[in-house]
């Protein structure tokens, strides 16, 4: 075996970093000079050197022009996968150079001054070595040959765990060390079960029974029983808007007094969906669900809270199905793998339904850009480092993939500067009836992609803790690095295998590896593995380690013996690897050995039914909810000059500034699928509301994607948060098009941690929210998740948490795509309509004149759960007698062409809207507050602007169309508010009839355009 070093440098830029590549191999010089010219460098921009690492000398680490003071090179650590030393591999292959055993991929530096090497590497993934110049090639030569050759590892050991004489203190400290997330009441039912056996658990049953029952894989905090209490809280104020119907909101009332509540998934969400699907008089709330959730065959809704992904019928043929992920603390540690790995598993999880992925969306939550150095929490990342990397993950793994990255949104607040949300989601398109689900005794285990390393273990079990300033150093290997080629390779086997009838059932291998997979898909027969069966990244695993690893790209499948020949051979026609692992039994139990030696042995009632119930205690101030009525102010009367100001630096807000930036780094073409696009207007650079896809070529019929989120309200009252965010979604799907009839949405929760009682009453109430928003406007929770303890521990103990957060995304079918609509402004001349009615609601709005904001004191969660905007309005209440009644008049205008321009009012309200419209159609408003449809209390220009009163739009209507228009809207809040002109102006007047705004769609588009998001 011979050790080669090619150096590739850029010919326009010498200064700029090296890319290296180690080589070892029965390689002669004639190979390593064809790989170097063919394949490792572009002769036109780069040149390229190479030596034996016997010949290195210094002179290969010179620089440019620049007289460096040190040298930096950095490399994946051992185990990393990386991805372009496998396309080294594959290339020489397809060169014909067969003898390249290891590949090495590095990056060089040259600095001016030793201290700037500081961020040029992740510590958790990637090794560095500095060396001064004239003094590295001892160093190297060592650091080179560790790369290539690192440390062996122990022999394969199954070690078994003494457990069943250990007292309490002694089963806590198992299940710390051994970062199981497992509490007392769980180790002490698993040292029952393991005293039943007779006999020790192995480290492999242990593992897997943590990952079974992680809160990612179980969701033991919302299948928990909850004491829900609330406390009285004086707040000598008065609540705007009276105490809610009953019977339009029937989970608030429920939590107006304390209550014992037997799972949040069954009393909730599951229950909201059986109501939807199953409407009927005479059914009772909150009466306990069967725990086989089962759809009515006639249902549009085809899957829900059963499989990777929750499915709706599309047409008579098709169906689409819809999955949303989380990935944060993977991405609050290497930004980028967390974000490429999350976007990954969520396409997994809808091949997992035997469906083509054919869109994504990705919602991200960053703390504040800006912020301080010496205000970042002790071994955490700066959020600009972050923010960079999770969008760099996101780009690489769609890109790649290609699959269009369509709907999304990017979020700031300090809350979340240790714990940023990463929010990944796929929309899928398959025959209806084609997915599989039914595994037989007798079927192979077959295991399709990527191979097995040592990367992403714990990750269900580390996704279950609080993030501290020493998570880094204690669950590196939780971290991975997608590879988005060998994906894009599994993806076409899987669809060709599912039309070939190849498989009884699919599932992803995700969070806990083949544990979750084989033990998930053989719950109800049992199954059995052999672990020295299954393809390994490089030698030295332990079993344990085998079977828990989340490595990624893996597919499982169960596969009938008489179809094994043909999938497999199906497989090497597409250069996939498939290896059977094992086969699915008959004994109700998981049997894992290695090389014959029992790795697991576990019933399979016990795993997936005997974890203890969690009992969780969730205490509510009451009055939190209420809010501040707004106080009289002794500052002066809003003026012409400080609302234009005040609108410029809402537009300029981070969280409102466009988002062009990133959204341009996504492909959201490719596929030919999108109609409506991220960008739209006349130089396609207003915010969408949503995107629209038409699926299939054969037919106009389409889907609208969209979300709403607004962890603002969070801080003042999930309950009212999650109607607002229910509602947000639909606003956007109905904006375009999209038939509020036939919408379907997806819950995800991030939260705080649920132990706390002030933080669990919250995602009870958010819950509770969920509840009465989707029985209101008919619409099915099809799929969700949760990811909870998204907090920070320093080392003092002090806990953060980031600011109480729903995701609702929301899928509605577009009748016909030619008739879908988007939000900028269209033709001068045309009338201006604001639908739905503007309240005094000022409670987490964006505008802050005379306003003291959570996020101005310190982001994050009193310790009730809620931090007031005092001296303001209350949280937005969403209205849930008019809004489903509003949104199916709008779809109704729109279906019938009455509609030119659509787009909801969000953050900002009526001004920022306003703003974007006329910015995305570069055409003018004049607008007449005067006439805007409000409650009485509204009586200043600047809470008529600003407010953020939820079920609202702004509707561009061509005057031919007036009469016809506001006849679809007798009855609803509606009124002619506004002219589109060609004057690129926004004029608006008063409550008075004077004139108190005034600004040109440059200035606008400058302040929204001028805030950097990456």
């Amino acid at each position: 075996m011979t050790e080669y070093l090619v150096t590739v440098r850029s010919r326009r830029e010498p200064d700029a970093p090296q890319h290296l590549f180690l080589l070892e191999g029965d390689l002669a010089a004639a190979d390593i000079e064809r790989l170097a010219a063919e394949l490792l460098h572009d002769p036109v921009v780069q040149e390229a050197s190479w030596c034996t690492l016997d010949a290195l000398s210094d002179e290969g680490a010179a620089a440019g022009s620049l007289q460096p003071a040190a040298f930096v090179e950095v490399a994946y650590r051992p185990g990393v996968t990386d991805n372009e030393a496998e396309s080294v591999r594959i290339g020489a292959a397809r060169l014909g150079i067969g003898g390249l055993r290891t590949v090495k991929t590095l990056r060089r530096y040259a600095l001016a001054r030793p201290e700037d090497a500081a961020g040029l590497a992740n510590d958790l993934i990637q090794a560095t070595l500095s060396y001064a110049p004239g003094e590295g090639v001892a160093v190297r030569r060592s650091w080179y040959a560790h790369l290539l050759h690192p440390p062996s590892e122990t022999a394969p050991r199954i070690a078994r765990v003494p457990l069943n004489d250990a007292d309490d203190e002694a089963l806590l400290r198992i299940s710390q060390q051994g970062v199981l997330a497992l509490d007392l009441a769980e180790m002490q039912a698993v040292q029952r079960y393991f005293r039943r056996e007779e006999r020790e658990p192995t480290d492999g049953e242990l593992e897997t029974i943590a990952q079974t029952w992680s809160e990612h894989c179980s969701h033991k905090t919302f299948k928990g029983r909850v004491r829900y209490r609330t406390q009285h809280v004086e707040l000598g104020m008065q609540h705007e808007h009276g105490q809610p119907d009953p019977a339009l909101y029937p989970a608030y009332h429920l939590l107006q007094q304390d209550a014992e509540i037997d799972s949040l998934i069954k009393t909730f969400l599951m229950a909201a969906t059986d109501r939807v699907v199953r409407p009927g008089p005479d059914r009772a709330h909150f009466t306990k669900l069967h725990a086989a959730f089962s759809i009515p065959r006639d249902s549009w809704v085809l899957s829900a809270f059963v499989d990777n992904a929750g499915i709706v019928a599309f047409t008579d043929e098709y169906e689409v199905s819809f999955k949303v992920e989380t990935h944060n603390h993977p991405s609050a540690l290497e930004p980028f793998g967390g974000a490429n790995t999350g976007v990954g598993g969520v396409v997994r999880d809808v091949l997992g339904v035997s469906a083509q992925p054919i869109a994504n969306t990705d919602v991200l939550c960053f703390g504040p850009l800006d912020l301080p150095a010496d205000q970042l929490p002790p071994g955490v990342l700066h959020p600009r480092r972050i923010a960079a990397g999770v969008v760099a993950g996101v780009r690489d793994y769609g890109n790649k993939l290609g699959i269009p990255t369509v709907n999304g949104a990017v979020l700031y607040h300090p809350g979340y500067v240790a714990n940023p949300l990463v929010y990944c989601g796929t929309v899928g398109l398959a025959p209806r009836g084609r997915h599989p689900r039914q595994v037989h005794p007798g079927d192979a285990v077959v295991v399709l992609g990527g191979r097995t390393g040592r990367d992403g273990i714990h990750g269900a079990t580390f996704s279950s803790i609080e993030l501290t300033h020493t998570t880094a150093e204690e669950v590196g290997s939780a971290v991975q690095i997608g590879d988005p080629i060998t994906e894009k390779k599994l993806i076409d086997v899987i669809l060709q295998a599912r039309d070939l009838g190849l498989y009884s059932a699919i599932t992803d291998c995700g969070a806990g590896g083949l544990s979750s997979a084989v033990g998930e898909m053989g719950a109800d027969c049992g199954a059995a593995v052999e672990l020295a069966e299954v393809p390994l990244k490089y030698a030295g695993l332990q079993p344990w380690e085998i079977w828990l690893s989340e490595a990624q790209e893996r597919m499982v499948l169960a596969v009938p013996p008489e179809r094994l020949p043909a999938l497999l051979e199906l497989c090497a026609s597409e250069d996939v690897e498939a290896t059977v692992i094992g086969r699915f039994t008959d004994t109700g139990r998981l049997l894992v050995t290695y090389r014959g030696a029992m790795v697991v042995d576990l019933d399979m009632h016990f795993l997936h039914e005997g974890r203890p119930q969690r009992h969780l205690d969730a205490v509510w101030a009451s009055g939190q909810e209420q809010g501040a009525r707004r106080q009289e102010s002794a500052d002066p009367a809003p003026t012409l000059g400080s609302l234009a100001a005040c609108l410029l630096s809402l537009l300029a807000h981070p969280n409102i500034a466009s988002k062009a930036p990133i959204v341009r780094t996504y492909d959201h073409e490719v596929g030919g699928r999108t109609v409506a696009k991220p960008l739209v207007g006349a130089r396609c650079e207003g915010p969408g509301d949503a995107a629209v896809l038409q699926p299939l070529s054969t037919t106009r019929r389409g889907i609208a994607i969209g979300c709403g989120i607004n962890p603002r309200y969070g801080l003042i009252d999930p309950y009212w948060m999650a109607l607002a965010c229910v509602d947000e979604a639909l606003r956007n799907v109905v904006a375009v098009g999209g038939d509020p009839a036939q919408a379907a949405i997806l819950d995800n929760f991030c939260w705080g941690d649920p132990r706390q009682p002030d933080r669990m009453a919250g995602l009870v109430r958010a819950a509770a929210g969920c509840y009465d928003a989707a029985l209101a406007f008919g619409t099915p929770f099809i799929s969700g998740k949760d990811s909870l303890n998204n907090e920070y521990r320093d080392a003092q103990g002090v806990r953060t948490p980031i600011p109480p957060t729903l995701l609702i995304s929301a899928l509605a079918i577009v009748p016909d795509v030619t008739a879908a609509v988007t939000m900028d402004l269209k033709e001068p001349g045309s009338h201006l309509y604001l639908v739905g009615t503007t309240r005094d609601e000022l409670g987490g709005a964006h505008y802050d004149q005379r306003l003291t904001t959570s996020d101005q004191r310190d982001g994050h969660a009193t310790a009730h759960g809620s931090s007031l905007a005092v001296g303001r309005s209350s949280v937005p209440h969403v209205d849930l007698d008019l809004a489903p009644k509003l949104m199916a008049a709008i779809h109704t205008a729109i279906k019938t062409g009455l509609v030119r321009a659509c787009h909801d009012l969000s953050e900002g309200g009526l001004g920022v809207a306003a703003a974007e419209m006329a910015i995305a159609g570069e055409l003018g408003l004049e607008l007449d507050l005067d006439r805007a449809p409000r409650t009485v209390d509204v009586a200043s220009d600047d809470v008529l602007l600003f407010s953020e009163s939820p079920t609202r739009f702004l509707i561009e209507v061509r005057p031919a169309d007036a009469a016809a228009f506001e006849s679809a809207l007798a009855g609803l809040p509606c009124a002619r508010i506004g002219t589109v002109t060609a004057e690129p102006q926004l004029v608006v007047r008063g409550l008075g009839g004077a004139e108190v705004l005034r600004a040109s769609v440059a200035d606008l588009k400058a302040a929204w355009q001028g805030t950097a998001v990456v």
